[in-house]
């Protein structure tokens, strides 16, 4: 029987949640006997486009048996998937709705799917957080994903949906890293807003974003400013052992939302609809949990 090859395309290297799906890929990949690459795209879509596209169009002694990708902008690569599955590759999108889905999953031999975790689901936890934290209300300062990723948007309609009317948030943007975060938190630290703004919690939709966060408010030359910023509680999203979790243990985070990896799922299903001839589902799931339990959180 003919040892599978799988590409595995990842947004950066550069963030916790990546590199555990990178672990997670690997470690399925060795329990299937599958062969993997990992290459990432640097948070490029254009970098990400090319890489899969030259795996794609290579020889077919060397080229994948299925794609699993997580996209850094944002659209799914629509041209790509094509592509991919005119040459008879499978194709499966990690945490993203690609609407294209359903029209390919028609007309391709190959296994077409996406696996997600649930964004909406997670924005939802979080929002219950901060009513935990602020049984009163309050204010918070809120870190979101990029503007164009979907699930950035799901996130934050899914805190919106669960957070109580007296809890207001002022919105930043980064683009899931932690040094992106600690520039945005920084320019807006020097506007005058910022000076008048009463903020109660920061919360940010990622746990290395949250980090980047506190390291800017640690910039602030003026000490009691800084231990005003730093006494705050911190809460982010993806809760993996080594990181998320550990800082919530350390008191870095007050909360976090356990985010299971997914590219070991998507493997699995790529392997069973291609080797097992099992059909893949349209879409498959992941469940987020709250860290610690809802109950367990101390208000502020």
């Amino acid at each position: 029987m003919k040892k599978l090859r799988f590409l595995v395309s990842l947004t950066t290297d550069d963030n916790d949640y990546q590199v555990e799906q990178a672990k997670s890929a690997e470690q399925m990949a060795r329990q299937l006997g599958v062969d993997i690459q990992t290459v990432y795209a640097d948070n490029d879509a254009i970098t990400q486009s090319t890489q899969i596209l030259k795996a794609i169009q290579a020889d077919e002694t060397q080229r994948p048996d299925a794609v699993v990708f997580e996209p850094v902008g944002g659209t799914a690569l629509p041209q790509v998937a094509r592509a991919a599955v005119a040459a008879g590759v499978g194709w499966a999108v990690l945490n993203r709705d690609a609407s294209y889905i359903p029209e390919l999953r028609r007309s391709s031999s190959a296994p077409v799917f996406g696996v997600s975790s649930d964004h909406l689901e997670i924005g939802r936890i979080q929002g219950r957080q901060f009513a935990a934290l602020l049984p009163k209300g309050g204010s918070i300062l809120y870190i979101q994903g990029p503007a164009e990723n979907s699930a950035a948007k799901e996130r934050t309609t899914g805190m919106q949906e669960t957070k109580p009317s007296n809890i207001h948030f002022t919105l930043l943007r980064a683009q899931w890293t932690e040094e992106s975060a600690q520039r945005s938190v920084r320019s807006w630290l020097k506007l005058s807003t910022s000076q008048k703004a009463t903020i109660d919690v920061i919360g940010a939709q990622d746990d290395s974003m949250a980090i980047g966060a506190r390291k800017a408010f640690e910039e602030l030359p003026n000490e009691s400013e800084q231990e005003r910023w730093l006494k705050l509680p911190f809460t982010g999203c993806d809760g993996l052992p080594k990181t998320g979790e550990a800082w919530v243990r350390s008191g870095l985070l007050a909360a976090t939302v356990f985010v299971p990896p997914n590219t070991g799922m998507a493997i699995d299903m790529l392997f069973q609809a291609i080797q097992n001839r099992k059909p893949a589902a349209e879409r498959a799931l992941t469940v987020p949990v709250s860290i610690p339990a809802l109950e367990q959180l101390k208000p502020r």
